[in-house]
């Protein structure tokens, strides 16, 4: 799926940067209208997910905060506080790739997205491109495992 090949190219932005490979495109109308990459690290804001700065982005340059005919492609599934904003800002679809057993909103720990909300409810297709998605995310943190261990011996 080309979008997220476009969505894995930013997770390896932030890879290569040293922030947790997660990346995301917004589309609308066929269209990439943002795009983004995990930098919690650079900003020291836990609230810079790939996510939510594709849905900040794609709101301010439609003019409009409901991005109800928008999907955002992410390499990984979602967080609690990506699956409630992706809410607020009405988001169409949501197509995601590996699942996050540790903060997955979607199905993983935290299913918000999988249950019925009376504003909005998100279309959602998990396991796009999920291998490779997964295999990113396993190489980053077993790099850093290794770097940590190398610094203690």
């Amino acid at each position: 799926m080309k979008y997220m090949q476009e969505a894995l190219e930013e997770a390896k932005k932030a890879y290569a940067l040293g922030e947790v490979p997660i990346g995301a495109v917004l589309v609308f109308q066929g269209k990439v209208i943002a795009r983004a990459h995990n930098c919690t690290e650079k900003t020291n804001n836990a609230s810079c997910h790939a996510e939510l700065l594709c849905l900040q982005e794609g709101a301010r340059l439609l003019g409009n905060w409901r991005l109800n005919g928008a999907t955002l492609f992410s390499t990984l599934e979602p967080c609690p506080m990506c699956a409630g904003a992706m809410i607020h800002f009405r988001l169409g679809t949501l197509i995601y790739g590996a699942l996050d057993l540790r903060c997955g909103a979607v199905k993983s720990w935290m299913p918000i997205l999988q249950t019925s909300h009376p504003i909005h409810q998100v279309q959602i297709e998990g396991g796009v491109l999920a291998d490779e998605s997964a295999t990113l995310m396993r190489n980053f943190f077993k790099e850093r495992r290794l770097e940590e261990y190398a610094r203690n011996i």
